[in-house]
């Protein structure tokens, strides 16, 4: 039996995380209900949930992800700010040791990035999602509930079969929520391309790109001499030397570390060894600190990092009534930070369509999907192209024109760790805030090609340089 979520337009979100909330923000005004389906239920204040298995882990949130989020609702920068979140200037005070040496600390004051745990972040932007919704749409949240099918036929979905959850399972029978539009928020576990055999269509073409990578993260406060770093550290692995870390400050004075590492370099879960693997990366700077670091976590291990598209964006991928956003959509290697602004930049992306579409009318998620996508393809460029040296099997080998582009990232990144022009170029695609046609000015392009490749710092400057 169906059973309708409302009067007037209604949407329905499949999953209740960060994507899902601002799924909702960016329905407020289009649809006169929107029903979220939560498989967990939520946790009282910023406790962990086990349904964000990757919660445990190192979470940035770049400018460009910042600016989006802002735009959706606005203040919750500075909401997170008040909630602990830190904000890191690049490169002030986040460095990154490249494969030729240190960055040079240039004083830019551009890209703000915001370091914080996931359980604050989707507790703030939760309650200001919700609470801003509410001003002229109704919001219902359906918690321990799972989607378990998508109801409709191939030519249009018309809702979503749910089904109540007691503990880790789903309990009773399973019933049909309808909605006009139905928004797939899911994250990486999203089940929507084997919902579409239920429907008669066959699944969205699918790109992966997979480097093998996995990581372990571990908690710390400095209680030595000399108190915390002064800066935030990023050394990621390269083919020559293909173990990494990150450590970064957070929320209440702690500090995450993550270390990683590709196929046969994955880092351990357990104390001891993972210490001594923080030795073994790229530069000794790392684990120096930790002589002076205390551990206030347990380690916790991650490996689902592969790189996946979907492209529902392709005409006919998509049925009348449905959407796909964040990691449902698009996933990328966590590793690289992209994940949470990518989620931003594609729900500003679907609310600012509808705002031109004048609603949910149709053909208006068949537009928003393509703005998604499009949202999200400087990200993966950049993901997939780092990632692809790694790659074993099918995918490994690339073509000439990336090949190229390689070959040109290489030198451009280089240059980037001691050109204030060229790193800002640099900076302005990574944080999501520029395209990647940023890089090919001819400025850009006769630094990088005919300027000599010279060494970055041999360890992390002292000195803030103004520019």
């Amino acid at each position: 039996m169906a059973e309708h979520t409302g009067r007037g337009r209604t949407a329905i979100v499949i999953g209740g995380g960060l994507a899902g909330m601002l799924a909702v923000t960016a329905l407020r005004g289009h649809a006169d209900t929107v029903t979220v389906v939560e498989r967990d239920r939520y946790p009282a204040g910023t406790a962990f949930r086990k349904g964000v298995p990757h919660a445990r882990h190192l979470h940035i949130l770049l400018s460009g992800g910042q600016r989006a989020l802002d735009r959706l609702l606005p203040g919750t920068v500075a909401a997170l700010t008040e909630a602990g979140a830190r904000s890191l200037y690049l490169p002030r005070d986040l460095v990154t040791r490249t494969p030729t040496g240190w960055q040079r600390r240039f004083d830019e004051g551009r890209h703000p990035t915001l370091s914080v745990t996931r359980p604050v972040l989707d507790a703030v932007v939760r309650e200001r999602a919700l609470r801003a919704a509410a001003a002229d749409t109704r919001v219902e949240v359906l918690e321990a509930t799972e989607a378990v099918g998508l109801a409709g036929d191939a030519r249009r979905v018309t809702g979503v079969a749910v089904r109540s959850r007691t503990g880790d399972r789903a309990a009773g029978d399973a019933r049909v929520l309808t909605a006009d539009l139905v928004v797939d928020a899911s994250g990486r576990g999203s089940r929507t391309p084997r919902w579409y055999a239920e429907l008669g269509r066959e699944a969205p073409r699918e790109e992966t790109v997979d480097s093998g990578l996995a990581y372990a993260t571990r908690m710390y406060r400095f209680t030595g001499p000399g108190g915390e770093p002064g800066i935030g550290v990023n050394v990621p692995g390269w083919p020559g030397c293909p173990r990494g870390a990150a450590f970064v400050p957070v929320e209440d004075g702690n500090w995450l570390l993550t270390l990683s590492g590709v196929r046969g370099h994955h880092p351990p879960t357990d104390g001891a060894e993972f210490t001594a693997f923080s030795a073994t990366i790229g530069d000794p700077y790392v684990h120096g600190l930790l002589a002076r670091a205390e551990p206030v976590s347990p380690v916790h291990g991650f490996r689902d990092t592969c790189n996946r598209r979907r492209y529902y964006d392709r005409p006919g991928a998509l049925p009348e009534g449905l959407l796909v956003l964040g990691d449902a959509n698009c996933t990328f290697n966590p590793v690289y930070g992209q994940g949470m602004t990518v989620a931003a930049l594609g729900a500003l992306a679907l609310r600012d369509t509808l705002d031109r579409a004048g609603g949910l009318g149709p053909g208006a998620a068949a537009r928003a999907q393509r703005a998604i996508c499009r949202a999200a393809e400087p990200a993966w460029m950049a993901a997939v192209g780092a990632d692809r040296p790694y790659v074993r099997g099918p995918g490994a080998t690339a073509g000439p024109g990336e090949r190229l582009t390689t070959w040109y990232l290489d030198r451009l990144s280089a240059r980037a760790a001691i050109d204030p022009v060229v790193g800002a170029a640099f900076r302005d695609v990574f944080c999501l805030t520029a395209p990647p046609s940023r890089l090919m000015s001819p400025r850009v392009v006769l630094r990088t090609v005919l300027l000599p490749r010279r060494p970055g710092l041999r360890e992390p400057a002292g000195v803030v340089e103004r520019v």
